[in-house]
Order: C-alpha cells, then structure tokens, then sequence
C-alpha cells in the first residue's frame, strides 16, 4: 500500500533541509512496498531522529511532521501518543524511568531537541560537563526493546520501533538484535539512527535499507533558526557560520555569548604567539569552569572559523570573502604578524582536538596543548607536542 500521495511534501511542517534524503523517503512511503527496517547515517546534528520520528508518523497515518492533506487517519496528535511508535534512546547504567521519560516528552516538542546522555547529561544543570556514557545493553534490549515487537499493531499500520544512536550498541546486545532483523515480521517497522556505521556489525547494515543524511549547509541553518526558532536573519547568519553543519546544537547558542567569546579567542591566539603563559592559563581555567559541552564546540568553531579567514584574507587579500567581517583589522593585524603561520595545520589541529571533546578529554588539558602547539605554527615552526595522547604531557600544568 502507498502511505502518502504525490501532493505530500515529506517533513515539511519541520524538517531543516535533506532535500536528497527526503525525497528519498518521499518515494519509499510512495510504494507499495515498505521494508522492515531502515538504517538513517549522518553527521550530529542534521535531523537523524526527526526524520526517523516523520516516517514512523507517515506510516501510521499521524498528521504532525508531515502535511498529510487530510489523509491522516490517526487522531494521535503526534508520535508521541500513537500506543504503535516507540523511541528508544542509549542509556547510562543505573538510569531511573522518570528522567528517559522526561527527554522523551522534549523530543515530542520538539524533533531537534537535544536528548542524547552523552551530549546533554543533565537537564537541570545547564553547565553540567560530566560525560555519561550511553548504550545499548542487552539487559535494556531484553527488558524494554524486545518486548515492544511481539505484538500486532494496536491501531495504526506498523509497530514502529526506532532506536536511536545504534552505533552505541554493545556486542552481545547487537547479536541479539540480529536475530530480529534476520526474521522479520510484517508487522514491524524499525528505524535505526547512528552518526558512525564502522561500529556496527556489518550484517545489521546489510539488512537495513540505508538513507545517507547530508551535512547541513550554512543557509539550510539559516532558515530553519529563522523559521522554527524565531532568530534575526542577522543572528541567524552569524549562528550559521558557526554551526559546522550541526543546527540541533546550534539552537543553543547565544549571540551575545558567542561574540564574547569571539572576543576571548582572538585574545587566545594572541596570548599563544607570545607564549604568556600565566595569562593563557587563567583563560583556560575560566573557559573549563564556565562553558558545558555545547559552548565549548561553539568556541572551537569560533576559532576556527576566525583561522580560516586569517587564511583566507592572507591568499586572497579580498575582504569580500571574509565571514567575521567585523573584525577586518584584527584579521589584517594577524596576517601581517603571522606571515610563515601554518594555518592549515592550525585548523588540522584543533580539529584533531575538538573530536576528544566527545571522548571524556578534559577540555582544560585539550586547549593547553593547543596554545603550546599554536606557538610553534603561527612561527612556521613544528609543534613540540606529540599529536599522540598529548594532553598526557600536561601533568604539571594544572592541579
């Protein structure tokens, strides 16, 4: 059977670009052919579980998400209430229901929300930092996942089960899982979302189909701060830039916070060509103690973006190329200082460093290492700190 009609513009009361990936989904909800499981890949933040929660909607008939033009035959306002659609999140060990409970009731508000455990470990403390690891055990699998597939749909098409974060999925728990997917039911409907696929077991990949979800572009996040979240065209760009593509973590963001911390970075680089180090200490230790997660990426895409203009300008010498524009004459000021800086290297660098972030690193020993290794780049000189575990190097710097 077809779930939706041509005239159905999948996602569109939401969903934040994947023009590919959504008429992708268009089609296969235009079939008449559905398969029983569907694999969603890519970067964090581009919309994997809002699109995963649009096509669990479309399927039994929810009129939420989507515009279904009066063919939605649910009176469930929304996923969230439909007794066939089940969310599914990795969990820390020794997790209560209420607070599972809790992200999930924000996810129904709204699909962008960001409810992972090791991206937000707590709700109500906002500057919490404390990683949690989160996944799939085979006790959660048994208890809660498994029980949720013997059973006909109560009232829409499908049971639909979306996991999120599948890649988290420890290996007894994932054979497990297998076995489900190797005799599928009619009946049911999974949805699958991981940001990394070389983590899974290749036979669960094999048996899904794969919708590739694409990084999101600086005007698709321009649009949807605009549209779904109320920002200024003038906010919204200067988010944008600094999004990496990632717009549910962009959402957090404050402008006036950012352009303080803009002011901090370049004071940052400034302090690591000298090699002040007192001074750059001080501002580390006041970035570890007052920034979360989400405000410690944005700083790392502040500086790196405020790099790629030095490098930039210092090519092209064309102002009309430069995205922090009101800093025209700091940037001016750094490409004349800086004429053998390894700017490409620097980026490389802060990259390589901004993934430990997401890897229990703590941010303090992240950016000493950076400012020791800027000192020796922005000279075009080598860096004198391995690029292997360097933040062991550190072990007198701080208490």
């Amino acid at each position: 059977m077809s779930y939706i009609t041509k005239d159905i513009t999948f996602g569109d009361r939401r969903l934040v670009g994947q023009k590919s990936a959504r008429l992708q989904a268009e089609r296969m909800l235009q079939s008449e052919r559905l398969s029983h499981a569907y694999l969603l890949t890519g970067p964090d933040g581009v919309g994997k579980t809002a699109f995963a929660l649009a096509i669990a909607e479309i399927v039994n008939g929810v009129d939420h998400l989507t515009d279904l033009k009066g063919a939605g035959v649910s009176k469930k306002s929304s996923w969230y209430t439909h007794p066939d659609i089940h969310v599914f999140l990795p969990l820390p060990s020794n997790l209560g229901t209420t607070e599972l409970q809790v992200r999930l009731e924000m996810l129904s508000k709204d699909p962008y929300e960001i409810v992972d455990f090791s991206l937000r470990p707590a709700l109500t403390d906002p500057d919490s930092s404390k990683n949690r690891r989160a996944f799939y055990s085979i006790e959660y699998y048994h208890k809660e996942i498994r029980p949720k597939t013997v059973y006909k749909p109560n009232e829409g098409r499908r049971v639909v089960v979306i996991l999120t974060g599948i890649d988290t999925m420890r290996k007894e728990s994932a054979n497990a899982f297998l076995k489900l997917l190797e005799e599928p039911s009619d009946n049911i409907l999974f949805i699958l979302t991981a940001s990394k696929t070389d983590q899974l077991l290749p036979t669960i990949i094999s048996r899904c189909q794969h919708i590739r979800l694409s990084p999101l572009t600086d005007e698709e996040i321009k649009e949807g701060l605009v549209k779904h979240d109320g920002k200024s065209e003038e906010d919204a760009s200067f988010l944008a830039r600094l999004s990496d593509g990632n717009y549910s973590l962009t959402r957090f963001y404050d402008v006036e916070a950012l352009q303080q911390t803009r002011k901090e970075t370049i004071e940052f680089l400034r302090y690591s060509y000298t090699q002040d180090v007192p001074v750059l200490l001080k501002i580390i230790k006041e970035w570890n103690s007052s920034l979360n997660t989400e405000n410690q990426i944005a700083l790392c895409n502040t500086l790196e973006q405020l790099l790629r203009d030095i490098m930039v300008y210092r090519a092209s010498r064309n102002e009309a190329l430069i995205i922090n524009i009101d800093q025209i004459e700091v940037i001016k000021k750094f490409c004349d200082s800086m004429e053998n800086a390894r700017l490409e290297d620097m980026i490389d660098h802060l990259q390589q460093l901004k993934r430990l972030l997401y890897q229990n690193v703590q941010f303090k020993y992240i950016f000493t290492a950076l400012a020791l290794r800027f000192a020796h780049l922005m000279r075009g000189l080598e860096p004198v700190i391995s690029k292997e575990e360097n933040w062991r190097h550190l072990p007198a710097l701080f208490e």
